[in-house]
């Protein structure tokens, strides 16, 4: 499509609404001549009269009317799609609201947090951690950060990082209780539980086929936080299913010792999720960027280069 033809159906819309040619001159701040000329040199591309003229009144023909229908789609979008870049463009400002699990937003996200309101000094950021399950559209968050498989829901999910989990304890507990030699010895083991962990107390493993099978666990205490957990097991109480990101730097110091790091089924993703939005504002995408940038590589994986001495 030609410039001047996008600019003769601007002219054209006009002329339609405004009634008259003049009316439309005025609003366009134009001639009232160079309207007419405008609509005349369209009607000549289009080889069709969209408009009947009398000295009365303007009114639209057959062809008109189709043809008014389809400029008023296209306006509307072309206006939209200008709309679209200027948000793109616009600076991120105002109130951003935030929820994230209690650990992961206390040891990895409050730093990012900062470093994003340092950037954008004109956003403000209310954090809410917490641990359960929060509908994001009901309680009118921009932006959640969530751990796991994610349900199938309207809300955008964008990946930030691997979830690696790891079975691990202290040596102190190997020491009085002894390693397990196989995921299925942990049925003689204190393992300790996260309440909200999908399948309970079932430990999930891989077989050497690529298939899985479930390891029946139970032990003395359990915690709706990992960080909870974490303490336990420090202190010698037992063995914790637990993410990485909560026990990476115990790991990579010796603090505890990971078990069958090579058969435990793991990696469930880290997201930021954001209710789907026609235009996403400014702010939110700036925050996700920032945090996709944040857990680029993430620290608590450093203890990997440890793995080799897993039981």
């Amino acid at each position: 499509m030609r410039a001047e033809t996008l600019g003769g159906m601007v002219i054209f819309a006009e002329v339609v609404e405004a009634g008259s040619f003049s009316e439309a001159a005025r609003r366009l701040g134009m001639s009232k001549s160079a309207v007419s000329k405008q609509v005349a040199r369209l009607e000549d591309h289009l080889g069709a009269r969209l408009l009947n003229r009398t000295t009365r009144r303007l009114s639209l023909t057959d062809n008109g009317t189709a043809f008014h229908a389809r400029c008023v789609r296209i306006l509307a979008e072309a206006e939209e799609a200008e709309q679209a870049v200027s948000r793109l463009q616009a600076v991120p400002r105002g109130w951003l609201r935030v929820n994230a699990p209690m650990s992961f937003g206390h040891l990895h996200l409050a730093p990012l947090v900062a470093g994003f309101m340092q950037q954008y000094p004109e956003v403000q950021v209310d954090l809410h951690l917490n641990d359960r399950v929060v509908d994001l559209v009901e309680e009118g968050f921009d932006v959640g950060v969530r751990i796991g498989h994610l349900s199938d829901s309207t809300l955008v999910a964008r990946r930030l990082a691997d979830n690696r989990e790891v079975l691990c304890a202290s040596p102190a507990y190997f020491a009085a209780y002894g390693r397990p030699e196989t995921p299925e010895r942990l049925r003689e083991h204190n393992v300790l539980e996260y309440a909200y962990r999908q399948g309970g107390r079932d430990l999930r493993f891989r077989r050497a086929d690529g298939g899985t099978y479930r390891v029946p666990t139970s032990g003395t205490l359990r915690a709706n936080n990992g960080t909870v957990l974490r303490d336990a097991a420090l202190a010698g109480i037992g063995i914790i299913r637990i993410p990485t990101f909560i026990v990476g730097q115990d790991l990579a110091s010796g603090a505890l010792e990971p078990l069958f790091a090579d058969e435990l089924e793991e990696d469930r993703g880290i997201y930021a999720i954001y209710p789907h939005s026609r235009h996403l504002s400014a702010k939110v995408r700036a925050f996700v960027d920032h945090l996709a940038a944040g857990y680029a590589r993430p620290a608590w994986e450093a203890w990997i280069e440890r793995k080799g001495a897993a039981g």
